[in-house]
C-alpha cells in the first residue's frame, strides 16, 4: 500500500501505457509506487465505461488521481471546464502532470496536495476511484471533508469494490444526509452517485 503515502520508496522507474476513454486514446506513464501502477486499473475503467461527465459541468475534482487518467479524461472530454487532480502522493502528482501535458490538457488540470485546493473551491462534480484500503474511519473523514464542496446540484461518483464494503459505504453516505444511490454494478465494482446533503 505504499501508493498511500506522501512520498513513496525508492527511485521512481515509469512505464508507458496506452489509455482509451470515452473514445480518445493517449499514451501515457505509470510508475512504481503509485495506484495502478501498471495501467488503468478494474475499478476505475468500470466508473469510466459506465459514466460520461455532464456537459454543462465546469469545474470538477478527481479525488485521489494517481497518474491522472480521470482527470485527464474529463479535461478532454469537457473542454470549457476546470479539472482539480488532488492525491497525497508526490510521485502521483507528478506523473499526472507529466501525463496531462502529454495528453494535451495540462492548461486545465490543476494538479495539487489537497492543502493546495482553494478551501472556498466548489464541484460540480467529483469522481473518485477513493483509497477504501485506507480504513473506514479514513474514508468517512475524507468524505465528509470532500463531500461538501459539491454544488448544489452536483453530484459524486465513486467506484467502491462490493467485496470492500460499497453497500455499507452507500447506507452510511444515506445515514449522513448523502443521497446515495448506485447507478452501475460490474466486475465486482458498484458506482454510486453522491448529492449534496440535502439534495
Amino acid at each position: 500500500m505504499s501508493h498511500y503515502f506522501e512520498t513513496p520508496e525508492g527511485p521512481e522507474r515509469r512505464r508507458d501505457v496506452a489509455v482509451e476513454v470515452w473514445g480518445r486514446r493517449w499514451e501515457l506513464q505509470t510508475a512504481n509506487g503509485v495506484f495502478a501502477g501498471q495501467g488503468l486499473d478494474l475499478a476505475t475503467g468500470v466508473l469510466l465505461r459506465s459514466h460520461r461527465p455532464d456537459p454543462a459541468s465546469r469545474r470538477l475534482l478527481d479525488l485521489g488521481c494517481g497518474w491522472g487518467p480521470i482527470a485527464i479524461a474529463l479535461a478532454a472530454e469537457l473542454p470549457r471546464a476546470t479539472v482539480d487532480a488532488v492525491d497525497v502522493n508526490t510521485r502521483a502528482l507528478g506523473l499526472c502532470r507529466d501525463n496531462a501535458a502529454r495528453a494535451g490538457v495540462g492548461d486545465r488540470v490543476r494538479v495539487m496536495t489537497p492543502e493546495q485546493v482553494d478551501a472556498d473551491a466548489r464541484y460540480d462534480e467529483i469522481w473518485s476511484n477513493p483509497p477504501i484500503r485506507v480504513g473506514k474511519e479514513a474514508l468517512h473523514e475524507l468524505l465528509l471533508q470532500w463531500l461538501p464542496r459539491l454544488t448544489p446540484t452536483g453530484v459524486a461518483r465513486l467506484v467502491v469494490g462490493r467485496n470492500l464494503g460499497a453497500d455499507s459505504l452507500q447506507r452510511w453516505l444515506d445515514e449522513r444526509g448523502h443521497p446515495c444511490r448506485r447507478t452501475a454494478s460490474a466486475k465486482g465494482f458498484r458506482v454510486l452517485e453522491v448529492s449534496p446533503a440535502g439534495g
